[in-house]
């Protein structure tokens, strides 16, 4: 019987610190040599129901950035469904690797079955670096998966509706800070044009707001420029310019020690996850330098309002985004009891989110 050395000791006990102290239910690791795969799935919560929560795929520098990044998503899905009043449980993967050298049928299948492994206890859908035609390969071993093409009932891609509620929280914060929603003639720093950030784009160029652009894909970049009319500025630039509203719409930890000091902004408001490094630190910090935040898991809930009527069905577009526009009124909520109670908005949605978990899990179990 081989002995278990100290190292990894140290990384079996924090592995579980980590998810002890993110409050995870479990934490799944998932590898198949002959594919090359190498994933994680995280379920946060399921007192409300099954956690729901998209699959993303990326080149992580380590295996622990990778794990942070998920229990960090994960827990973020949870407070997403229950601010929306939806009756699903966070939970989240990440597949570690670059999606342009890995990806085939049998790289996503053999994932749909570690999934389907689950019993419905995680449901997945797309997040970055995942298409809709992955979400057909993972179907094809499992019913627990969500973003599927409207041709095979399912809701397609998730993000014109994920760009949707981002957009009516922009607006209800500039309503909340200006005393109006009209973003005509602001000027928005949008960074990152993924498909999120793309459809933001023109939300905001129709209702005629000058739109600043950047991202690490100039071929994106340099597509949605032209076809938007918004002006491309470097990636490092984006945090200096004199700009209404931030919406950072990339990766998440843009909002830290760093960043912060630079901001002109008077709003942030984005669709990336996890935009403030420290909930807690960073919230706070935007308060002294006078910058409104509206808090990311509110207002990109979008998404998984759309796969959650997907996933108890039957699916209406016009229902999802009906759902989604309720972020306007939540988003104002939050401001004002934020406000009123002195606490940062990030804080304020989290309350609201934990009471809700709390009072159903008076009469429920976990899922």
């Amino acid at each position: 019987m081989a002995l278990v050395n100290e190292s990894e000791k140290t990384r079996t006990q924090s592995v579980f610190g980590l998810a002890a102290e993110m409050g995870h239910e479990q934490v799944v690791f998932c590898h198949d040599e002959p594919t090359g795969l190498r994933a994680i799935i995280a379920i946060h919560n399921t007192v409300l129901g099954p956690a729901l929560g998209g699959t993303r795929m990326w080149p992580y520098a380590s295996e622990e950035e990778a794990l942070i990044d998920v229990l960090r998503l994960s827990r973020g899905m949870t407070y997403k469904a229950a601010i929306s009043g939806l009756n699903l449980g966070g939970g989240k993967a990440v597949i570690i690797g670059d999606p342009d050298k890995l990806k085939n049928e049998a790289f996503m299948r053999r994932f749909g079955r570690f999934v389907d492994s689950l019993g419905g206890r995680y449901i997945t859908a797309e997040d970055v670096n995942m298409k809709t035609r992955d979400m057909e390969y993972i179907h094809m071993e499992t019913d627990y998966v969500t973003g599927i093409p409207q041709s095979m009932g399912g809701s397609g891609d998730p993000s014109p509706v994920t760009a949707y509620g981002v957009y009516m929280g922009m607006k209800a914060a500039a309503k909340f800070v200006f005393g109006t929603d009209s973003l005509a003639n602001r000027k928005v720093a949008v960074q990152g044009v993924g498909q999120v950030g793309m459809y933001l784009v023109q939300h905001l160029v129709k209702e005629g707001a000058t739109v600043f652009i950047t991202d690490i894909n100039q071929d994106k970049l340099q597509k949605v420029a032209s076809e938007t009319g918004a002006k491309v500025v470097a990636p490092d630039e984006i945090y200096d310019l004199d700009v209404d509203i931030y919406a950072p719409c990339a990766l998440g930890a843009t909002l830290n020690d760093d960043t912060i000091p630079r901001l002109k902004a008077s709003i942030v408001a984005g669709g990336a996850n996890n935009q403030l490094k420290d909930e807690h630190k960073h919230g706070y910090m935007l308060i002294d330098r006078g910058i409104t935040y509206a808090p990311d898991f509110l207002i990109n809930a979008g998404g998984l309002i759309n796969v959650g009527a997907e996933y108890y069905g039957p699916y209406n577009s016009d229902k999802a985004h009906a759902d989604a526009e309720k972020i306007y009124d939540t988003t104002l909520e939050i401001l004002n009891m934020a406000s009123e109670e002195g606490i940062n908005t990030q804080e304020a949605a989290m309350k609201i989110a934990e009471h809700r978990i709390a009072a159903i899990g008076r009469i429920k179990l976990p899922y």
